[in-house]
């Protein structure tokens, strides 16, 4: 007997359908860590079926604690796993088939590592032109640093990024979280989009290749093109902006700190007025920003005195509400109680076959008013071994085999 009610059916039925416009891609995940299966999930989250394809051990990033655990949770949702041997002739066959009726390729390992098992973007495309491949390596491909391994924290230092990041009595810091690894995963799907729709057009795929370097330096854009300008070497300076005042600065409060920036002379006149200090308008050392800039110090200190009689939060809606830009410095748990997220609908369900799940955050974007896709949540090593080969064509037998003989788990 069937328990669900018309109702329900009803309301099932006209319950909005996630938005998933890449349903029919294929992709084939040969990466680890981050920047690979990220790109990889990105693109699952649009709705492409992508079948991480492990070592027998899996990921690296399961075996580095709980931190590698936290970045298989996050990076690997939705989808199928399969643990192969690429070093043994069966186990790369078995791969190779996966592939031939694949959309895409992503891998970040090691240089050198998927020509060395036959794996490169140059014999896959000879096979299938259709095919798009993407290559995520730390330093690029052409350079002096191609063979060099490389890791987000790398390419923080190298980039440039390092070297404006903290106080500037102190040594250079890297950001606080991967951020390098985070915008590669991103900027990777994205050149893996751009090439899907080239193909519609052109019946022709690509071979798409970035690195953690180029992708750390684009981050910094701005500051690059001030730099190529003409503009003094850039410098670590803690928070504030080099060029503009009041701008990034970190000021305190009656309970935590903000930060607010108001230094477009419409925005600058508008902050004396909602101090009561109009005369800081003409006053020589504030009246332009030039001259904010070369007086920081007693610039800050008037917000400082302004400041320090109000919360946070306080802050926030005052400045807000009179169209200057203010943030509360949070805490993780502050902003996983924030309205703001609840809202926003990011923090999705992960739910595994076996009952249980955990919270994970889903694509900071949405796609017209449909939901955002909630795929399931990462897999365990080879979770999906039977089905992904089967429907490569393997029979049971021959699935047995691959198995018992330690190529495929």
């Amino acid at each position: 007997m069937n328990s669900t009610t018309p109702s329900t059916a009803r309301r099932e039925a006209t319950a909005p359908v996630p938005s998933t416009p890449l349903a029919g891609v294929r992709v084939i995940d040969l990466g680890q860590y981050i920047a690979g299966p990220g790109a990889a999930m990105t693109l699952a989250e649009l709705g492409a079926d992508v079948i991480k394809v492990e070592p027998l051990a899996g990921d690296q990033a399961r075996h580095i604690g709980r931190y590698g655990e936290s970045m298989i949770r996050a990076y690997n949702r939705g989808k199928r796993s399969i643990a192969l041997d690429l070093k043994h002739p069966q186990g790369l066959a078995a791969a190779l088939r996966l592939i031939a009726g694949s959309d895409v390729v992503i891998q970040n390992l090691r240089p050198g590592a998927v020509e060395k098992l036959g794996l490169g973007p140059q014999p896959l495309r000879e096979r299938d032109p259709r095919l798009i491949y993407l290559s995520i390596s730390g330093f690029g491909s052409r350079g002096p640093s191609r063979d060099r391994p490389g890791l987000d924290i790398a390419a923080q230092a190298e980039s440039g990024l390092m070297s404006v990041t903290g106080e500037p009595d102190r040594l250079p810091q890297k950001v606080g979280t991967p951020i390098v690894d985070a915008a590669t995963a991103h900027l990777g799907a994205q050149a893996v989009l751009a090439a899907l729709f080239a193909r519609e057009r052109s019946g022709v795929g690509e071979t798409i290749e970035t690195s953690l370097l180029e992708v750390a330096m684009h981050l910094q854009t701005p500051t690059w093109c001030d730099y190529l300008g003409g503009a003094p070497e850039p410098t670590r300076m803690g928070d504030g902006q080099p060029n503009n005042a009041p701008a990034a600065e970190v000021m305190p409060t009656r309970d935590g700190h903000i930060v607010l920036s108001a230094y477009a002379e419409e925005h600058w006149a508008r902050l004396c007025r909602l101090m009561g200090r109009e005369e800081l308008i003409a006053d020589p050392r504030f009246d332009t920003n030039r001259h904010r800039v070369e007086n920081r110090p007693a610039l800050r200190e008037v917000l400082r005195d302004w400041l320090a009689g109000f919360t946070s939060d306080e802050c926030v809606q005052l400045l807000g509400r009179n169209g200057i830009v203010a943030g509360a410095v949070r805490s993780y748990s502050q902003v996983l109680a924030s309205p703001d997220l609840a809202a926003s609908g990011m923090l999705v369900e992960a739910p595994a076959s076996d009952g249980t799940g955990y919270r994970a955050l889903g694509l900071p974007y949405r796609l017209g008013d449909r939901p955002r896709a909630e795929p399931a949540a990462a897999p365990d090593i080879g979770a999906h071994c039977d089905d992904v080969l089967a429907e490569a064509g393997y029979s049971a037998t021959e699935i047995d085999a691959l198995k018992r003989a330690g190529i495929a788990g």
